[in-house]
């Protein structure tokens, strides 16, 4: 704007000089604020109109460390600003977790790397949510705010409600940066947001679901895996100290269960003793319970102070709720084990501990799971130690435990309903079981699901004062281990299985934790099998069980046969056949006449295959058993196959396919598919043979199970096609 100046000059009427006449031409510009004109002057102007306005405030404490692993949620919160940015609307991120899981870190690091683009200002305020005696309360931090942006102290209203309408006014045209830090609700945090294009981040200890309602973006964040955990030691103790001493490094991260604030108390602690070794530290966290007194800056400051404050806000049933998980064996469960814990519905209690962090979800396509922190379940098992009776917690484990082993034993009986003639023993209280769904897949899932809490308490049962629930739930994952094999966990299982069982001198328990770990030996070590088999024998003639005796007969015959001795093989299965029909097992028997027929399959023999094959499906079709009765169609197709019938061949092996697929037995639909492969191969259909023939040995793969001699069998096959499609 260009400024000029014109004047004329005269005399008073008292003889004095008239003062210049002085136009400022503007042209059609409005001036706003105080005008000042003048012609000549004469020494300096000096114009005051209140004091100058202050800078912009610049709140935000440093950043004290850099941020390890957390690109994942930064890239979410930056996503969502420049969703939110298009316009003039403000961006609300909400970061919630546990105490010292490093919400603070993560919202400074974002806040200060948006600095340059919103340069009206930073505001924070530590809402004290989750320390302190009290939160702090939204109308004294809102003052604060209002001063620091050049309010004078007088201008600020007195009432709470003209407060915030101001502090809106105020923001309304600013670009700013706010950091509402540990909220202790959302109602504390809303009347801070700024209203408006400004970036505001809340955190808390809590999910603040109301925030949500607003347009918030949550950010849940969970510990730091493995590898982040001990990347965030390393940069507290330096490299050099880590790298030398590698394995006590990273065990002393596992230790701290990912939680930076455990980290970082363990990484300051031996930075400011840099001639300690690691070890010391390591058997100082592992030689000493709690932990969690050790993990700890000073008093207040943390993990048991955080874990402390966040049980004391809980609703009575949601804190009992997180003193009975203490007694959960796995790393994760479902709704109906916090039921069973709980003795009542704790869909409620669940969700406390949910909203409060003290525990997360876990990740399960098409089930709700939830999981605790390490350091959150010692924190549970030290208040309970204070809080509850040893009969209450007893009584919470066995409810716990009886659901496991009833909804088993469902599991069980769905799969393999002629499996269970064992006795299944209970609590006082009726078990709470989980719905398995209509198919034979979702049984065989939940009992994968749920292997490591079985396997847990499996081992544990014993010490825990229930030596029963060992044998019992080892024995009622047997369909598992059958179609999935598992081969460590099936071992392992019935090994404590049997303990339990010899501590109980209950002898048919005995047997058939004997005769179960065997058969899963006989591919692997047939030799230890047969021992195995032996000693149930043993037992079953000393107690005069006559049915034990005929099936031991039968165990005892694979074993041989998986030992080459086929001809000893045969002269079992013929002798517990025999014994078997005479004692009314009919089941037992058709599988004993289907071992002998895969031994004439092997001793050139197929027409005494295909019969004895054909006679064992009738029987195990008649006695419900539709997984056997597929593998006797399985036996059969190969049989036919050697007497050249490659129709029957294919008839058989899709009669298989069409029972083992919906049973999800991936092992035997694998062994059905190869039959059907060297069927399509021996009647000309080379690319069918390829399909069936691949698809077999996927399934052969997954299953671990590529060294067998049926995946053997069928990679030959795909050889042997391959190349005659290529000539």
């Amino acid at each position: 704007m260009t400024v000029r100046s014109r004047s004329s000059g005269g005399y008073m009427e008292n003889g004095g000089r008239a003062p210049q006449t002085v136009r400022n031409e503007l042209g059609d510009s409005t001036v706003r604020g105080p005008v000042l004109q003048t012609g000549v002057v004469h020494g300096d102007i000096h114009v005051h109109d209140g004091p100058a306005p202050p800078p912009p405030p610049r709140q935000l404490p440093p950043l004290r460390s850099p941020l390890t692993d957390r690109s994942a949620e930064l890239a979410s919160l930056e996503r969502h600003r420049l969703d939110a940015s298009d316009g003039d609307a403000g961006v609300l991120g909400v970061l919630t977790g546990l105490g010292g899981v490093g919400k603070s870190a993560l919202a400074l690091s974002w806040l200060h790397s948006l600095r340059s683009d919103y340069p009206d200002g930073q505001l924070f305020a530590d809402l004290a949510g989750g320390s302190g005696p009290a939160p702090r309360s939204p109308d004294e931090v809102v003052g604060h705010f209002l001063r620091a942006l050049g309010v004078g102290h007088s201008a600020i209203p007195a009432t709470f409600s003209e407060r915030v309408a101001m502090y809106r006014s105020v923001t309304t045209h600013r670009r700013l940066l706010v950091l509402l830090d540990d909220a202790a609700t959302a109602a504390q945090a809303r009347p801070l947001i700024p209203a408006g294009p400004s970036v505001t981040v809340v955190t808390s200890r809590t999910r603040l679901l109301g925030l949500a309602l607003d347009g918030g973006h949550a950010v849940p964040l969970e510990p730091l895996d493995g590898e982040s955990a001990l990347a965030l030691l390393v940069s507290a103790l330096g490299p050099g100290r880590a790298e030398a001493q590698q394995a006590e490094a990273r065990a002393l991260a596992e230790l701290c269960g990912g939680l930076p604030l455990a980290l970082r108390v363990v990484g300051s602690r031996l930075a400011a003793r840099p001639g300690r070794p690691l070890a010391a530290a390591l058997r100082e966290l592992t030689g000493h319970r709690p932990r969690l007194p050790r993990l700890a800056a000073d008093r207040d400051q943390g993990v048991q102070a955080a874990l402390d404050f966040a049980y004391a806000g809980l609703p009575e049933q949601a804190a009992r709720l997180h003193r009975l998980l203490s007694l959960h064996p796995g790393p994760e469960f479902g709704p109906s084990a916090a039921d069973a814990l709980l003795g009542s519905d704790a869909a409620e209690a669940v969700e406390a501990l949910h909203t409060a962090h003290l525990l997360s979800e876990a990740t399960a396509a098409g089930t709700e799971r939830f999981r605790v922190h390490d350091l959150v379940r010692e924190h549970a098992a030290s208040v309970a130690a204070e809080t509850d009776a040893e009969q209450e917690r007893a009584a919470a484990f066995r409810r716990m435990a009886d659901h496991y082993l009833a909804t088993a034993t469902l599991a069980e009986t769905r799969l393999d309903p002629a499996h269970r003639d064992l006795a299944r023993t209970y609590g006082p209280d009726a078990p709470v079981t989980d719905l398995l769904g209509d198919s034979d897949r979702e049984a065989l899932d939940w009992l994968e699901r749920e292997l490591p809490t079985l396997m847990a308490l499996v081992r544990g049962a014993s010490e825990a004062g229930v030596p029963t629930l060992s044998w019992q739930l080892a024995d009622a994952m047997w369909p598992l281990f059958v179609r999935r094999k598992f081969t460590s966990e099936w071992q392992e299982a019935y090994e404590h299985g049997l303990a339990a069982a010899t501590s109980l001198g209950d002898v048919p328990a005995q047997c058939r934790m004997l005769t179960s770990q065997g058969l899963g030996l006989l591919s692997r070590d047939p030799e230890s099998a047969l021992t195995l088999f032996e000693a149930a024998a043993t037992r079953f003639a000393a107690s005069g069980d006559r049915l034990g005796q005929a099936r031991a007969l039968s165990y005892q015959g694979l074993a041989h046969q998986r030992r080459g001795r086929e001809r000893e093989a045969a002269t079992l299965f013929t002798s517990a056949a025999e014994r078997l029909r005479a004692v009314g097992d009919t089941r037992a028997a058709a599988l004993a006449t289907l071992n002998l027929a895969e031994i004439n399959l092997r001793g050139a023999a197929p027409r005494a295959a295909a019969e004895q094959a054909r006679q064992a499906g009738l029987a195990l079709d008649a006695a419900g058993d539709p997984y056997n009765t597929a593998r006797a169609a399985i036996t059969s197709s190969r049989a036919a196959l050697a007497l050249e019938d490659g129709e029957g061949a294919e008839r058989h092996a899709r009669a298989a396919l069409d029972v083992l697929r919906p049973l999800a037995a991936d092992y035997e639909t694998a062994r059905a598919l190869t039959a059907l492969a060297l069927a399509h191969e021996a009647r000309g259909e080379e690319e069918a043979a390829g399909e069936r023939g691949t698809e077999a040995f996927t399934l052969f793969e997954a299953a671990g199970r590529t060294a067998s001699e049926d995946a053997q069998v069928v990679r030959a096959c795909l050889a042997r096609v391959t190349a005659d499609g290529d000539g």
